[in-house]
This record gives structure tokens, C-alpha cells and sequence, in this order.
């Protein structure tokens, strides 16, 4: 959703499903609920915008609850002459994080691992035989870390590469699930993360259906799989709504 005053954030749900009612065990509370009051299979509100950085080819701002992310383009330019030839443009990804993105300095996820990740969920999105010979910088900084950092940061870069210019052949929308006791929450934050038996994150091309990478941690059961991936893309084909209503937004404003 593009930024407007007074605007309120745009939400992802999935499709209403059945909640189950049994509490993860290791909340001891009888009536848990979630550190943000959202029901298990609730998106936070998110709140996007295009154009915050004026010097870049392209650039995006993210906000998904505590979560905030900027990413700023730079390219297509030409490669380094230490770079041998390739009839396929490149694509290099960087992720950083803030002194103050986490409550206690150091405590940051690694950064070369989301860098890696940012990049195979990108790639095979971007039409890259569109600029041979030349480089796409993607530079992801985020500012403050609530949870879900990686989802966040790979649907804010994919609106910041349209925004650029870049020839896509979709949107990259992303959103993850953690496992806690016997129940799936979507789109976690932090202190659910940190007691989460096993996440599972989706990448996804929205409006093509095609998914762009899955990563799965801890241990899984065929059927919570297969839970988590309905949530996850039902999640995504909104999410990519809401990118895409941004973008046009943002066009029509660039035209008045």
C-alpha cells in the first residue's frame, strides 16, 4: 500500500480456516494468545512504499508490525573488468543490518547467509538476459528487527527492483510460518521465533503460481507441510496484491 497520511496498513490473511484451539506446550497460560493479540493465521499490517531514496535507480520502504526494512537499487551498470564476460546480466545482493535494528548489539541473524538467500529468491524472478554484461545491485538495510526479518526484506527488494525498472517476470512476495506445540502461526515475531519448533518460509511469483524458493527448519509431519504451505501461498497471492496496488499507486502519483 503506498504511503498516504492518515493511511491505514493494508493485512494479508490467508483464507479463513479452522483454528485449532490447543495451546503450544510450552506456554503455560490457559487462554495464550499471540505477543500482538493477532489470531494464529494472521499477517501483521503491512505498509509499503516506493521512491525513499531519491539517489538510487530504485528503491522501497517496508514496515510489517515492529518489522522495517529499506532497499535501495543501484543498476544496471557495468560489470567489473575482473568479471568475465556473460551474455546474462548480474545480480549481487547485500543485507545489513543496523546498530540498533535488535535489542542487544550482535544479536543480528547472520548477514551473508540472508544476503544468499535474498539473492536465489530474486534470480529466478528477474528476466537477467534483459541487460547482458552489466550488474544489479541490491543494497537491503534493516532498520529495526521484529521477526520474519527474511520475508520482509525479500518482498521489500522485489517492489524496490520494480520500482527500478528492472524486467521481471513477477513480483517476489514472501512470508513464513513457525511451528509452536501443535499449532502454525504465520508471519511470526520475534519471541515467537525464538521458542518456534520449526519454521517454513515461501517465496513465491503470485500472480504465476510459481514458487521461487522454500526453506524448511526443525522437524516436520507430511500433513503440517502441507498446512503450511496452503498458508503460506494463500498468504503470498494477497501480500503480491498489495505490491502491486503500491506500484500503481505510486505511478499515479508520479503522473499528477
Amino acid at each position: 500500500m503506498a504511503a498516504k497520511a492518515g493511511a491505514t496498513p493494508a493485512t494479508y490473511s490467508p483464507s479463513p480456516t479452522t483454528n485449532k484451539k490447543t495451546r503450544p506446550p510450552l506456554f503455560t497460560d490457559v487462554d495464550w494468545v499471540r505477543p500482538d493479540g493477532r489470531d494464529f493465521h494472521q499477517c501483521r499490517p503491512a505498509f509499503l512504499r516506493t521512491g525513499a531514496v531519491n539517489a538510487a535507480s530504485g528503491s522501497a520502504y517496508a514496515e510489517f508490525g515492529n518489522t522495517k526494512v529499506i532497499v535501495s537499487i543501484f543498476g544496471p551498470r557495468e560489470s567489473k573488468k575482473a568479471m568475465m564476460y556473460s551474455d546474462i546480466g548480474r545480480l549481487n545482493c547485500n543485507v545489513s543490518y543496523t546498530t540498533f535494528a535488535t535489542p542487544v548489539r550482535g544479536q543480528a541473524s547472520e548477514n551473508k547467509d540472508i544476503s544468499s538467500q535474498l539473492h536465489k529468491s530474486l534470480e529466478g524472478a528477474i528476466m537477467l538476459d534483459t541487460f547482458p554484461k552489466t550488474t544489479v545491485d541490491v543494497f537491503a538495510l534493516v532498520l529495526e528487527s521484529g521477526g520474519c526479518d527474511l520475508p520482509v526484506v525479500i518482498s521489500c527488494a522485489s517492489l524496490a527492483l520494480a520500482d527500478a525498472g528492472i524486467m521481471m517476470y513477477d513480483l517476489v512476495a514472501a512470508v513464513s510460518v513457525s511451528c509452536l506445540g501443535k499449532n502454525l502461526v504465520i508471519d511470526p515475531v520475534t519471541e515467537e521465533e525464538n521458542y518456534q519448533g520449526g519454521s517454513l518460509m515461501i517465496t513465491c511469483l503470485p500472480s504465476r503460481n510459481e514458487v521461487t524458493q522454500l526453506t524448511i527448519t526443525g522437524e516436520w509431519s507430511a500433513s503440517k507441510i502441507h498446512e503450511a504451505m496452503e498458508l503460506c501461498l494463500d498468504a503470498c497471492s494477497k501480500l503480491g496484491k498489495i505490491m502491486r496496488s503500491c506500484l500503481k499507486e505510486s505511478a499515479s502519483t508520479s503522473q499528477e
